[in-house]
């Protein structure tokens, strides 16, 4: 009597899983359109954007970095999506090494960052100072100074006449700018009752000393305030820097899951053309 393989009756199996399949296909799906969205913003940003506008205190126009992420982030989902759907392991593994290599970079920038904290700290100094000096030439770098000094009730970088920096509130006396001595409204203490904010309310505090300046402005710089909030927020930090690792890990585990499954099932069908012919199969 004929004995049969267990395969035979199992053509139409599968060690490919669909759950596995379809969660990590909507998974890069959902960061695909994310990227699409990231990169609209950056094309919106950087073509509404003056041309004389000056971001010479970044190291890179925020429009061009949103753009550069999306893109990658676009082609990274993108593989994992095709790869997923198509079940192409190429594919798969292109988007498991990146993942793992972008994980591995955040890893390390976190890493080196505590590490070298007074370094990194002196490069947030240097990035300040250049905001401080490029001031006036570019309106949405202004906006960004205002909201922080606002946000950490802060004035400069180490103190309010960081702000001589500038070339309209430069306290020289050969500077003829209506500014010279002054710092910007957004180091002004304002009150809740205040119905209308005095723009002006800056006008000359670079003369006074800490005192007199602290019954009107902030006087205090935002490099201690932003080391005291990162210190006071440390929980909050860990969240999110998890917020962004969790994805990433669940991206690489269902790829690997995946791409073991996809292994397996060319096995299977390899297994079973070699042995169709097989009389006893």
């Amino acid at each position: 009597m004929a004995r049969r393989s267990p395969a035979a009756g199992c053509e139409e199996f599968s060690f490919v899983s669909p759950v596995v399949k379809y969660l990590l296909f909507f998974f890069n799906m959902l960061f695909w359109v994310i990227s699409m969205v990231m990169i609209a913003i950056g094309v919106y940003a950087r073509l509404m954007k003056h041309a004389e506008a000056a971001v010479a205190c970044l190291a890179v126009d925020p429009a061009i970095l949103l753009i550069v992420v999306g893109v990658l982030m676009f082609l990274i989902t993108f593989c994992g999506c095709i790869g997923s759907l198509r079940e192409n392991i190429c594919l798969l593994q292109m988007f498991s090494i990146c993942l793992t290599v972008v994980f591995l970079i955040q890893l390390a920038a976190g890493v080196l960052g505590f590490v070298f904290s007074d370094k990194a700290r002196g490069k947030v100094s240097e990035i300040i100072n250049n905001a401080i000096v490029h001031y006036r030439n570019d309106l949405d770098l202004q906006n960004l100074i205002d909201f922080g000094q606002k946000e950490f009730s802060c004035c400069g970088g180490i103190s309010y006449k960081d702000w001589s920096q500038n070339m309209y509130f430069n306290c020289t006396a050969d500077n003829p700018s209506r500014e010279r001595c002054s710092v910007p409204y957004s180091c002004c203490q304002h009150s809740d009752e205040e119905a209308v904010i005095n723009t002006m309310c800056g006008q000359g505090m670079q003369v006074l000393d800490y005192l007199e300046a602290g019954e009107f402005i902030y006087t205090n710089g935002c490099i201690d305030k932003l080391v005291n909030w990162l210190h006071s927020n440390l929980f909050l930090l860990g969240g999110i820097a998890l917020g962004l690792a969790i994805p990433q890990l669940v991206g690489i585990l269902l790829s690997q899951i995946l791409i073991n499954q996809i292994r397996d099932q060319v096995k299977l069908q390899k297994y079973n053309q070699q042995h169709r012919a097989d009389p006893w199969y």
